[in-house]
């Protein structure tokens, strides 16, 4: 049967039958019809299928964006000269070193910058500038050339800016930051929340530790910068737009994936901006992305430093302290899908109540733990467990705010992402600079205040977020104002 001229197509606003549940997947369960008649799952191979080939490089693409900007937040402790940041302080506000030290020889080759507290928060902060310019051309550019070459030179640009980097710290901060603005540009048409992205964090982290203390800090930056490019080799090579231009796909997989895409789309093809943008559930998911945002980029950039300055932790422990937040928010993320699925799906729950629930466990979880950390002071144990769990708390907020966008416009979630994650760039430009001006003396009174903001900022986005989010498509949405309620 024809579908309905004006009738919005999306998959996400199809009614259910009773007895059965609405559609949330585009990629058939058992079955599909292709025009030979009916294909079974069991009849499209997976092993080494078109498919799972662009999953699997698609997985390690994340993982290098993510690789690449995180990287040198454990690089920059390496690269300043001790004390260069920390003035002369001698109360009982900094925590003791270490009582056992890790007798193991290690590289101190490395260039050492003088570079002071404010100068390196801009130097961390820089990335966001390139980041923020291309979040909503981002969506119109890949309509235009594709994903394939979007992504693939997306990863290449940033590895090669990536291995200019030791040149332009010896060229001067100038050029350093300019470098690192034009990473961001190279990443700022790809954000994701996908499993490549967070173990990219997680084993960048440890990894950047590890060359740091036993190699040279400039080799953070070759062995990640030389991994992007030969992936940019494989991503060309081996990957396609579409399935009719794919070079060696089966035939009976390129019917089973064209059928599945069918009826994917809206048919209504003006972007309906007005409506859009006085729209307050989306507004309640900018506040709560931005929110959310200050804290994990105030992390992402700076738990290095704090491990270094305040816990006193080398650049070996640093690495792997650093990444293991990570790894719990990793884990926090598959399982709170999975929680998420099964409480809307087995146990009724209206998708508003799941969002708003998830955000503010998300949110104001890590708020608490956060504050909690700042606290506790010098205790390295407990310092280490309240920032970890504070980071994996947040992981909640993937099945909260952050997938509410194809809840309230499946058919306009893109461009909805691009509007959020440009306001949700900015703590990533500015929330290390501030960090770093309230930090000269590394004191843990002075971390507990950069602590403190975050907290304070998570919560108002968590409170913002349950009282004006919803969990239903909206009018403007949809071809002909056909309502969908969860």
């Amino acid at each position: 049967m024809e579908t309905e001229e004006g009738e919005d197509r999306t998959p996400l606003l199809k009614e259910s039958q009773p007895g059965t549940a609405t559609v949330l997947s585009n990629m058939p369960l058992k079955s599909e019809l292709t025009v030979d008649g009916p294909k079974t799952t069991n009849q499209v191979p997976a092993c080494c299928s078109a498919r799972y080939n662009l999953a699997l490089l698609a997985f390690f693409g994340f993982f290098l964006l993510y690789a690449l900007r995180v990287n040198l937040s454990v690089a920059l402790v390496d690269m300043v000269e001790p004390n260069a940041s920390l003035a002369k302080n001698m109360t009982s506000s900094v925590c003791p070193e270490h009582s056992s030290t890790i007798n193991v020889p290690r590289n101190t080759t490395g260039e050492k910058y003088s570079w002071d507290a404010d100068t390196q928060g801009w130097i961390l902060g820089s990335f966001f500038y390139g980041y923020i310019i291309t979040q909503i051309p981002g969506g119109y550019l890949a309509s235009k050339i594709g994903g394939k070459l979007l992504l693939g030179f997306g990863v290449f640009s940033t590895s090669v800016f990536t291995l200019l980097t030791p040149l332009a710290a010896n060229l001067g901060v100038g050029y350093l930051i300019a470098v690192r603005a034009l990473e961001g540009l190279g990443e700022a048409k790809w954000q994701s929340c996908s499993g490549g992205a967070q173990l990219g964090t997680v084993v960048s982290l440890p990894l950047s530790g590890l060359i740091c203390y036993y190699m040279n800090w400039v080799y953070v930056f070759y062995i990640f910068g030389a991994l992007g490019v030969l992936w940019f080799f494989f991503w060309m090579w081996l990957v396609s737009d579409t399935p009719e231009t794919h070079r060696s796909i089966s035939h009976a997989e390129r019917e089973y994936i064209l059928s599945s895409l069918k009826d994917q789309l809206s048919t209504q093809k003006s972007v309906p901006w007005r409506p859009m943008l006085e729209s307050l559930p989306l507004w309640a998911i900018v506040v709560a992305h931005f929110s959310y945002n200050w804290t994990f980029y105030t992390l992402l950039t700076l738990l290095p430093t704090y491990m270094k300055e305040i816990l006193r932790f080398d650049a070996q422990e640093n690495g792997f302290l650093s990444a293991l937040p990570y790894f719990g928010c990793w884990l926090c993320i598959i399982l709170s899908g999975q929680i998420a699925d099964y409480l809307r799906e087995k146990q009724n729950f209206s998708t508003v109540c799941v969002r708003k629930c998830f955000t503010l466990i998300g949110m104001i979880g890590p708020a608490v733990f956060l504050v909690a950390a700042g606290f506790i002071g010098c205790n390295y144990a407990l310092a280490v467990a309240f920032v970890t769990i504070s980071t994996t708390l947040g992981g909640f907020c993937t099945s909260g705010y952050s997938i509410n966008h194809l809840d309230i416009a499946p058919s306009y979630a893109g461009i909805l992402l691009g509007i959020t994650n440009s306001f949700a760039t900015i703590p990533g430009m500015v929330g290390p600079v501030i960090a770093k001006n309230l930090t000269h003396n590394n004191t843990v009174e002075e971390w507990q205040t950069v602590f403190y903001i975050a907290a304070s900022i998570n919560l108002f986005g968590a409170i913002f977020f349950a009282l004006f989010a919803s969990g239903e498509v909206q009018d403007w949405a949809v071809s002909g104002y056909h309502l969908h309620r969860n």
